[in-house]
C-alpha cells in the first residue's frame, strides 16, 4: 500500500501508522500507571520497619520485584523520549516499531515483577510451600495470559 490516496474505503500507510500510533499511546496510558504505582510501592517498602525482618529469599525477591519494576518503567517511558527526539524526522514508522518492542521489553520485565511481588506477599503471610504454590499459579496466569494466548492467536490467524 502506497502514501496515494485510497480505493474503496481503505487507509493510505501514513493513515495506518498514525492510527498505530494512537492505538499504541492508548495501550502505555493503560499500563504505565501500574507499573508507577507498584514502582512506588516498592520504593517505599525498605523504609517501613518490618521491611528489617525479611528473610534472604524475601529479599532477593523484592530485589527482583524492585529491579524488575525499574526496569519496566525505564523501557516503557523510552518511547517518549524517543518520539520527542525523532518525531518531526519523518521517522514515525521507525518510531513505532522500536516503541512496540520497548514496550513488548517492558511487559516481560513487569510480568517478572508482578510474579516476585506475588511471591514475597505470600511468603510473609503464608507458609513457604503455600507461598510457592500461589507465585507458580501467578507465572502460570502471566505467562499464558500475556505469551501463550497473543501467540497461540496470532500463529492461528496470521
Amino acid at each position: 500500500m502506497s502514501d496515494e490516496t485510497p480505493t474503496s474505503g481503505e487507509e493510505t500507510e501514513k493513515e495506518r501508522v498514525d492510527r498505530e500510533l494512537i492505538e499504541f499511546l492508548n495501550e502505555v496510558r493503560v499500563v504505565l500507571p501500574g507499573v508507577q504505582v507498584l514502582f512506588a510501592f516498592l520504593l517505599t517498602l525498605p523504609f517501613t520497619g518490618t521491611f528489617d525482618t525479611i528473610t534472604g529469599y524475601e529479599l532477593f525477591a523484592y530485589s527482583i520485584a524492585f529491579y524488575f519494576t525499574a526496569m519496566a518503567a525505564v523501557l516503557m517511558i523510552t518511547p517518549t523520549s524517543f518520539h520527542r527526539l525523532r518525531f518531526r524526522k519523518g521517522d514515525k514508522e521507525a518510531i513505532l516499531r522500536a516503541s512496540n518492542r520497548l514496550i513488548l521489553g517492558g511487559i516481560a520485565c513487569l510480568g517478572v515483577a508482578i510474579i516476585a511481588v506475588v511471591w514475597l506477599v505470600s511468603e510473609l503471610v503464608f507458609t513457604d510451600v503455600i507461598a510457592n504454590m500461589i507465585a507458580v499459579v501467578a507465572a502460570a496466569i502471566v505467562v499464558l495470559l500475556w505469551l501463550v494466548l497473543p501467540l497461540q492467536r496470532r500463529f492461528r490467524h496470521g
